[in-house]
């Protein structure tokens, strides 16, 4: 379904492909954007327009997204996967930094007045911001290519500690349960993970006095982080052990019940993520709640549960049609990054060499993540070479070709900050 612009570039009620057709063959129109299909008028439209509602089924991993017209038609379908890479990248960050302080500044003066979250109010950590400022990115980019005259959300908002009891087969916490957590009375984690296992080595057994006891996190800092279900007790000796691949315990590798970090971000963003979005937004913002959501896909419209599905029924909502016209093409969207500040490799090569780590934003004219066609296939150039080699990917990962030649390759589409099938 192509989406329409006005001459102005305000967005209009999409047209048929016929129609699209004929405006570009009049030169009354022009080609904006590939995918999705937008076109811009070149003269002047009083444009027909009808009140769109916006569906957002916000999330962690995944952002559902559905406009609804007025006569029951859905008219844009997509699912967006945020990133997931910014706690990493902040940790190698951090690694880095330690390293560099160490060789070039050991006996700098500690200082502990220059915390970013003790300077500004309403701080939040850049992966929770980044996921924020995702949600607000696809729906504006939504706004811009339909009229929409009205955005549900759906937020939600989970009981950590009822998760957590549950995961541990403990009873449901009630009342004064509440406060008091699994850390009540330790000073920190590691004090509380010694206590827990008492003060015992978990591979060994060894405990008591002349004994040396460390901390080990089971899924690695990075990844896991400092929750006490991710750290367990291990001897000196034990740890050593394990990191050197002399022990392969697979009760060291896994923590103890799956992490909460998803849910805790739904919590933390719920109220953040409306008031933006009122503040940036020209049109109405509403919420919903995940068992309306519920009720109107699986009683109302019979849809099995997905991100786009659930999208659609909050849009609809409970007093939607229950025969809505499906979109006939569902897109996928994926934010990336082209580059980053790190000027050289980690590793150090033969003769003290430090390769750089930036590549040339342009390699044989094809830049990283522009959309090519290749042996009858759309794909993305996910890799490059010097030598003009590439390697083509679809947007879910899969590998299409490893060493394709640039000149088999047909340009289609320059990439951007986000890629879309």
């Amino acid at each position: 379904m192509p989406y329409v612009l006005n001459q102005h570039g305000r967005p209009l009620m999409p047209c048929s492909p016929a129609k699209a057709r004929h405006l570009l063959k009049d030169g009354k129109a022009k080609l904006v954007k590939r995918t999705p299909f937008t076109i811009q008028l070149l003269y002047g439209s009083s444009g027909y327009r009808q009140g769109i509602t916006l569906g957002v089924d916000a999330g962690s991993k995944h952002i559902g997204l559905s406009a609804v017209t007025a006569d029951d038609r859905e008219v844009f379908a997509a699912e967006v996967t945020p990133r997931n890479d910014v706690v990493g990248n902040l940790s190698t960050r951090r690694e880095f930094r330690r390293t560099r302080r160490n060789r070039k500044t050991r006996y700098r003066k500690p200082r502990f007045n220059n915390r970013v979250h003790s300077k500004h109010k309403g701080w939040l950590a850049p992966s929770v911001e980044v996921k924020i400022q995702e949600h607000i990115t696809a729906i504006c980019r939504v706004c811009r290519l339909l009229p929409v005259a009205k955005v549900i959300v759906e937020t939600a908002e989970f009981d950590l500690q009822l998760l957590k009891a549950i995961a541990d087969g403990k009873s449901v916490p009630q009342g004064e349960d509440y406060q008091k957590g699994e850390m009540l009375g330790s000073y920190n984690v590691r004090q509380y993970v010694l206590w827990r296992d008492g003060y015992t080595c978990q591979c060994c057994g060894k405990h008591g006095h002349g004994v040396k006891l460390h901390v080990h996190h089971k899924e690695s800092r990075k990844t896991g982080g400092d929750a006490p279900d991710n750290q367990t007790t291990l001897c000196d000796s034990c740890h050593e052990k394990f990191h050197k691949g002399v022990i392969t315990l697979d009760k060291l590798k896994a923590r103890d019940r799956q992490s909460t970090r998803d849910a805790a971000f739904m919590g933390i963003m719920r109220k953040t993520l409306i008031l933006r979005l009122r503040q940036q937004l020209g049109v109405p913002i509403c919420e919903t709640r995940g068992y309306i959501t519920k009720y109107t896909r699986a009683e109302r419209l019979h849809l099995p549960k997905s991100h786009i599905n659930d999208a659609l029924a909050i849009a609809v909502g409970l007093t939607g049609s229950q025969t809505i016209t499906r979109a006939g093409r569902q897109y996928t969207i994926k934010p990336v990054r082209h580059h980053n500040r790190q000027l050289h490799k980690a590793t150090t090569l033969t003769g003290g060499i430090r390769k750089n780590n930036q590549a040339p934003k342009y390699v044989k004219g094809f830049r990283l993540f522009d959309k090519v066609f290749f042996e009858g296939k759309e794909c993305l150039i996910w890799g490059r070479r010097s030598s003009g080699s590439m390697l083509l990917r679809r947007l879910d990962g899969s590998k299409v070709k490893d060493g394709a030649g640039f000149k088999k390759l047909t340009l289609l589409e320059r990439s951007s900050s986000y890629l879309v099938s």
